[in-house]
């Protein structure tokens, strides 16, 4: 969608800089509008734009106020939650469009895709960046339930370390969520998955498991983005442009094993283990025993199937220049 810009003359009958119109969107059930990085962003914001905010607190509200956005352009203020919420609503709404850049401003505890992509974590510096920065086309994920992910996929033990550091929150902040993936590192024996990518049957071969019974699984991650949980390197060479999803799969699922594969994964080396499996396709479908999952931070529980496809630069983001 074409951005309105308003343009006026000065006194030689020039035209001066256009203004930009944005909608700034601030999760208000979150108590955000409250946070005084919000309002240094929303300062920076107004030198150089003109800003309405929507402070929403549902699903309800967000869609209301981009459908009501008109010519602004869309800005979140928020973590990778508040991202996932605004363009799944810009998506349902509209439908995404690479060529109507989304800009965004991190002050979530996880701002995955924000570090993905360069972003400062500072408010004013990442809105001189919604002000001058240039459109990266960006990837999305679909699932056949109507899901939209803009990040991560993670089931079994990642959707179990979402739970724990849930836990400690509030507390540690970012640092929660490290802390988590140990807990259920050591805490979870592991369900019996089949993952395929790309319509081909894909899982590590655990010591001392049989051929012939569905592998057990510890943990398994669809990812468009190389972190979760505010900078885990679950897929460290997940690119979220190049059309591709990086699908890791444990197996784990052994008392040492667990404990060894946490302590791995907090650094990225989890990766190089033989009980890792990583592998990059367009689809992937995972299907089995009964198994929690958390898609962008958003828990979701007893899953038995879910397919999910890669849409190649379905959106786009304002990045440094």
């Amino acid at each position: 969608m074409p951005i309105a810009r308003l343009g006026s003359r000065d006194l030689r009958g020039t035209e001066a800089s256009p203004v930009q119109q944005l909608l700034a969107v601030v999760n208000r059930a979150a108590g955000d509008m409250d946070d005084d990085s919000v309002e240094s962003a929303l300062t920076a914001l107004r030198e150089g734009a003109d800003v309405t905010v929507a402070a929403t607190a549902g699903p309800e509200e967000l869609l209301r106020a981009v459908r009501g956005r008109g010519d602004r352009r869309l800005v979140v203020i928020g973590g990778d939650g508040s991202v996932h919420a605004a363009v799944a609503a810009l998506d349902a709404v509209e439908g995404l469009d690479a060529d109507d850049p989304v800009g965004i401003i991190p002050r979530g505890t996880g701002n995955d895709l924000a570090q993905a992509l360069g972003l400062p974590l500072d408010p004013v510096e990442s809105a001189a960046v919604v002000l001058t920065g240039a459109p990266r086309p960006l990837d999305v994920v679909r699932d056949d339930a109507g899901g939209l992910v803009v990040n991560a996929v993670h089931l079994g033990a990642g959707a179990r370390a979402g739970a724990e550091a849930a836990r400690f929150k509030d507390r540690l902040g970012s640092a929660a969520y490290p802390l988590g993936a140990v807990i259920a590192g050591v805490t979870t024996a592991g369900w019996h998955l089949r993952v395929e990518v790309d319509g081909r049957g894909v899982v590590p071969h655990a010591a001392g498991s049989s051929p012939a019974r569905t592998p057990s699984v510890l943990m398994v991650g669809v990812c468009n983005g190389p972190t979760v949980g505010g900078s885990t390197p679950l897929a460290p060479d997940a690119l979220v442009d190049d059309g591709l999803l990086d699908v890791v799969v444990s197996t784990a699922t052994g008392l040492l094993a667990r404990a060894t594969f946490a302590a791995a994964l907090s650094t990225g080396r989890h990766v190089e283990r033989d009980d890792v499996l990583v592998v990059r396709g367009r689809e992937v479908t995972v299907s089995g025993d009964p198994v929690d999952l958390v898609a962008d931070g958003e828990l979701e529980e007893g899953v038995v199937r879910r397919t999910w496809r890669v849409e190649h630069h379905a959106w786009s983001v304002l990045v440094p220049r």
